[in-house]
């Protein structure tokens, strides 16, 4: 079912440079979104310019639809497309110009890139807009325009760097709803975002590389499950005693005092709210708030990959 294959891929840049990637592996399956996470430098953009065949790898394997890039880079170009962090549409075209030009690379006749540009461009909110020039579109219809031109030819696997960087709410959300459309209907797409939520949304796996290296491999709640006190529940409540001991039954138990009477508490561990709820009751103790415990990606991201400045 693996529409990407990286085995132990490594790029040095120059014979006696460091090495950008140093032995990464990962598969993305076919019709999954697959996140490539990282801090700048990391190298990302290394292994998705081997993946494009923009990079060629100093050693290891690189396959797209079961296709070497190495041995056959424009079978694969056939089957991917790109969307860049920064728009690189033709801006004195008009939007439907600069999808069927894309689509006349790719061999579409002149009536079929015409009837897919009309119907890309109503599916993401342009219609109407068609013969306008690209220079007088927002950044967020520019942005919708690029992931349309990049759908004209049919990938099997879509590439999308940092997609809604620099979009508001609006734009952003209806990007979101898009790339879960496309999903549905089969596109495989490999995301690369610095936008932690983004991802969580987003994304069936995610890989975090960084100094070169695949450092985690998972689902959005297993990389969440990495970090310690990941699981539990929160509580504040009012008794004039330390709750701890009659919580620690259910778990490993911090609490402290927050004014007279009144304690917060973190249970750890597989406890659920209503067992910390029986817990408070059977000691005599009011409740006032009660949450989960729940690490965000954000937070597995900073403790893999470190708090330093790249």
């Amino acid at each position: 079912m693996a529409i990407i294959e990286v085995d132990e891929l490594r790029k040095r840049y120059g014979p006696s440079g460091p090495e950008a990637v140093s032995g990464v592996s990962f598969t993305v399956r076919r019709g999954e979104v697959f996140g490539l996470l990282g801090p700048n430098g990391a190298g990302k953009t290394t292994t998705i310019g081997a993946l494009t065949t923009r990079v060629r790898p100093t050693s290891g394997r690189v396959a797209v639809d079961g296709i070497d890039v190495q041995r056959d880079p424009v079978a694969v170009k056939q089957r991917i497309a790109v969307v860049p962090q920064r728009p690189n549409l033709d801006r004195v075209l008009s939007a439907l110009e600069n999808l069927t030009f894309h689509a006349a690379y790719f061999g579409y006749s002149r009536g079929d890139r015409k009837r897919r540009a009309l119907a890309l461009l109503d599916e993401f909110g342009l219609a109407g807009r068609e013969g306008d020039r690209v220079d007088n579109y927002s950044g967020g219809m520019a942005q919708r325009l690029m992931i349309a031109r990049a759908l004209m030819h049919r990938p099997h696997v879509l590439f999308l760097d940092e997609p809604t960087t620099g979009l508001d709410p609006q734009s952003r959300l209806f990007l979101w709803d898009q790339i879960e459309r496309l999903r549905r209907e089969g596109t495989t797409i490999l995301l690369t975002t610095h936008d932690m939520a983004e991802a969580d949304r987003l994304c069936d796996r995610i890989a975090i590389v960084d100094h070169g290296k695949r450092i985690a491999l998972d689902t959005p709640a297993g990389l969440r499950d990495l970090l310690p006190g990941a699981r539990g529940v929160e509580l504040t409540v009012v008794h004039p005693s330390d709750p701890a001991p009659a919580l620690a039954a259910l778990g490993d138990v911090e609490t402290s005092a927050q004014e007279a009477g009144r304690w917060h508490a973190r249970l750890y561990g597989e406890v659920t709210p209503a067992q910390a709820l029986a817990a408070v009751d059977r000691m005599g103790a009011e409740i006032v708030d009660l949450r989960r415990i729940e690490g965000t990606l954000e937070d597995v991201f900073v403790q893999l990959t470190g708090r330093d400045l790249r």
